[in-house]
């Protein structure tokens, strides 16, 4: 498999939608052919995942376990249907969320067991890890500010404390794969959170660091 695959981590209101279809225009503009994806709902089945994991209003609570293993089937459409299939055609590959978002949430934010969470990604992505993750970290308050928590999705209307331990969570995946996870402050002005992610991704690509 050749090609690059990229991809943006952080809490909600962090940026990584933004950013990402920044460094997307970018990396066009310079010849490359690039992808852009996210999770969930980048595929047809995975809009249908998006929509019960994210919009459905059930009687009751989704239970963690059932909605852990809803963004792994969507996740593992997406990367059969979507990554794997422009990676082998020697693409860059730009996702706004992938595994570590789940162990974030799902393990730190719900409580579910660590090592259960990478074995199932690990069968639904068959492995495949992105080259570089670039990890958006903001503070609640700057959270806040952007608006977390104003016409929120299911997942978005958790409380401060879940957050708090989501990204707690991303911490420790930064910790623990410094060089794959590259923590970028996402807090400064969106012109400077830009610089920083350019120079990653530059020096990734041409093999300088």
């Amino acid at each position: 498999m050749s090609g690059f695959f990229i991809s943006f981590e952080g809490i909600d209101k962090s940026g990584t939608s933004t950013l990402a279809r920044l460094l997307v225009d970018h990396l066009r503009s310079s010849d490359h052919e690039v992808v852009f994806t996210y999770e969930p709902g980048s595929t047809q089945l995975g809009g249908e995942i998006r929509h019960l994991v994210l919009d459905w209003k059930p009687q009751g609570e989704i239970d963690a376990t059932a909605e852990m293993f809803l963004f792994a089937a969507d996740r593992a459409q997406h990367v059969n249907e979507v990554i794997r299939p422009s990676l082998d055609a020697d693409k860059v590959v730009i996702s706004d969320r992938y595994v570590d978002s789940t162990l974030a949430y799902q393990g730190y934010g719900r409580g579910l067991n660590l090592n259960d969470l990478r074995m199932i990604q690990n069968v639904a992505t068959g492995g495949l890890m992105p080259d570089i993750t670039i990890w958006l970290d903001v503070d609640l308050q700057t959270a806040r500010k952007r608006g977390w928590g104003i016409g929120a999705d299911r997942i978005e209307k958790e409380d401060e404390a879940f957050f708090q331990r989501v990204r707690q969570g991303f911490a420790a995946g930064y910790k623990s794969e410094p060089d794959r996870i590259f923590k970028v402050d996402g807090s400064q002005p969106i012109s400077d959170v830009f610089d920083d992610v350019k120079k990653v991704v530059v020096d990734r690509m041409s093999g300088t660091k």
